[in-house]
Parts: structure tokens; C-alpha cells; sequence
């Protein structure tokens, strides 16, 4: 008669993140949460932005750019070199799209669906053909080398990314806002259907990580992708539902740090973190079967892709030990 026993399994994991790390069963999960309030006002109520947002637009200090013709991007020279999957660059591009890219701009209108396996390195938080869509529609940027939002960056990757001991030096935030209006005035009180996200891209110097925060995000009659992808697609990723403009409003609801409209990524090539994983097994022997092995392995990959997880990843089985059921 066979035992019932818990397993503590320790994995070895490439390029891993404690966004991707939390605990999990070895069989593929689907991650709830609660769903986010309504941001959109009426007229007569000022606009305010979801709480997970960091300071955006002129009350915030950033650059503005409102949408002025189609296709268009502006280039931004960075304070600090920040580094992206092992290239290191001084300077990106801002796309009215709702796309962020390093090495060259991007003269597609839409999504070159991830996995591209092209020549850029980009950041997507909701790549679309925003700007024919006929709404009002703006990009706002800053940087921060000090003061309360590297304190607030340093406290978010601590949070979903622990094993790291980081303290930011250096924020990059920029925020897309797209109104179905025709007035300032609507525009800022987004008194009509809004499309609402943003970029965060947080470094010490030496490590990089990146948030990506939506609000509302109404629904888009075009293709439309959100994620990240990078030269060759050697790292790339797509937020699940992202590529389906009729549902993309519900992107304030999914996360994969449980916190609803937040996606938290890690942009470091080459580390390894050490996570363990507690399964319940029919007997010890089922893990001392390559085959097996490799097939918890696989339903373990298949979850943590699921939850923000860089496709390229390596995992092999380091250790097992065997504990009180």
C-alpha cells in the first residue's frame, strides 16, 4: 500500500523572478483576482488614477506629448544607461502606439506578434493602432534619480522580487492616457471611455526590472498585444489576453504579482535563483524516474509562463527531500 508523502522539491531556475516564483502546485494553475473599481468618472467628479500608477502628467513634473500625427514616436535620451535582457542602452523610443522600444523605433502601426524573432528589443504594455483611432491622446514621461518614487520602486521590487536585496537609483515612468473626447476638459476628467497604462523601468545600476500598470482600457476593434520581446526573441513573454481587443479590458483585473492591473518583470539575463515546491506524490520513486521528472518539471514551467515567467528558461531538478505528511 502506497503512502501519501509531501515532497519539498528544490528547483534550479534561470533567469527567474520571485514574480514568477511564488509557490505553486505542479499542475498548471489559473490566478484570480479581485477585480479593480471603475475609474471612469462623470463630468461633474476630477479623474483619479489607479492606485498602483506612479505620479504621470504636468502635476507630476513629466514631459508631455500629445498625439500629433500617425506612427509617430519621440526618441529620450536616459540620465542612466539601463540595461534590457544584457544590452545596455542610453537612450529608447516612446511610440503613441503603446509600445516602448531600445535599439529602433518601429514603423509598424500594430502588433508583429510576440514571438517576433526580430532585430529590436521592445517593452509592449498595449501595442495598438492608438493613434487612428480618432480619440485625444497623450504620452507623459519623467525621470528619477532621487526623492519618494525611487523609495516607492525599491519597496515594489523588494516585494516581488525579495531575494534580491535592490535599492533603486534610477525610475523611468511613462504613461499613455487615450480619451474618447474632443475637449480638455473631458480629456482630463476622462468623462468618457478611456484607454489608461503605463511603464515603469526601475535599475540600481546593474539590475533591471519593470512594471507595467493598467487602468481603463476600453475595448480596441484592432490588433493589439501587450508584453515583451527582444532581439532573436531569446527572452519574450505575452500578457494572456492581452491579444484580443475585446477583452483587454480586463487587463486592470490580471496580474502576476497579485496585485490587479500590475505585471512585474524582471530584465536580468543569466541569474539563477534556487525555489522550492511543495507537491504531494503517490511515493518517493515517482521523482527518481527521469520521466517523471521531467514532466513535473514541464507542468511547473507551463504555470510559471503563466504568471509573467520568461520563455527562455532553464529548469533542472536539484534536490529532493522528503518531509512529514
Amino acid at each position: 500500500m502506497r503512502i501519501s508523502q509531501h515532497l519539498l522539491v528544490f528547483i534550479s531556475v534561470l533567469s527567474l523572478t520571485r514574480a514568477q516564483t511564488a509557490t505553486v502546485a505542479a499542475t498548471a494553475l489559473e490566478s484570480t483576482v479581485a477585480p479593480a473599481e471603475n475609474a471612469t468618472t462623470s463630468a461633474a467628479e476630477p479623474w483619479i488614477a489607479p492606485a498602483i500608477f506612479y505620479p504621470f502628467r504636468s502635476a507630476a513634473g513629466d514631459t508631455e506629448h500629445f498625439l500629433t500625427g500617425d506612427e509617430s514616436y519621440e526618441s529620450v535620451a536616459l540620465s542612466t544607461p539601463y540595461t534590457f535582457f544584457g544590452r545596455t542602452y542610453n537612450s529608447l523610443y516612446v511610440h503613441y502606439n503603446g509600445l516602448l522600444t531600445f535599439n529602433q523605433p518601429e514603423p509598424a502601426s500594430g502588433p508583429n506578434y510576440n514571438p517576433t524573432r526580430g532585430a529590436e528589443d521592445f517593452i509592449a504594455p498595449l501595442w495598438s493602432d492608438l493613434d487612428d483611432m480618432g480619440w485625444m491622446g497623450m504620452f507623459s514621461y519623467q525621470q528619477y534619480t532621487n526623492g519618494s518614487v525611487l523609495t516607492r520602486a525599491t519597496q515594489d521590487i523588494n516585494q516581488y522580487f525579495p531575494q534580491m536585496n535592490f535599492t533603486a537609483s534610477w525610475v523611468f515612468v511613462v504613461t499613455w492616457d487615450y480619451v474618447d473626447a474632443v475637449d480638455m476638459n473631458s480629456f482630463i476628467r476622462h468623462s468618457a471611455q478611456a484607454i489608461t497604462f503605463q511603464v515603469v523601468l526601475i535599475s540600481n545600476g546593474s539590475l533591471s526590472f519593470f512594471l507595467i500598470n493598467y487602468g481603463d482600457c476600453a475595448v480596441i476593434y484592432d490588433q493589439v498585444e501587450a508584453g515583451y520581446d527582444t532581439i532573436n526573441s531569446i527572452d519574450h513573454f505575452v500578457i494572456p489576453g492581452s491579444t484580443n481587443g475585446y477583452s483587454v479590458s480586463n487587463l486592470r483585473n490580471t496580474s502576476n504579482v497579485n496585485v490587479p492591473g500590475r505585471w512585474a518583470f524582471s530584465a536580468n539575463s543569466g541569474l539563477e535563483s534556487i525555489i522550492g515546491v511543495q507537491i504531494r506524490l503517490t511515493s518517493f520513486s515517482d521523482l527518481t524516474q527521469s520521466e517523471n521528472i521531467e514532466a513535473v518539471l514541464l507542468r511547473i514551467k507551463q504555470d510559471l509562463f503563466s504568471r509573467g515567467l520568461s520563455s527562455s528558461i532553464q529548469m533542472k531538478l536539484r534536490e529532493v527531500k522528503k518531509t512529514q505528511p
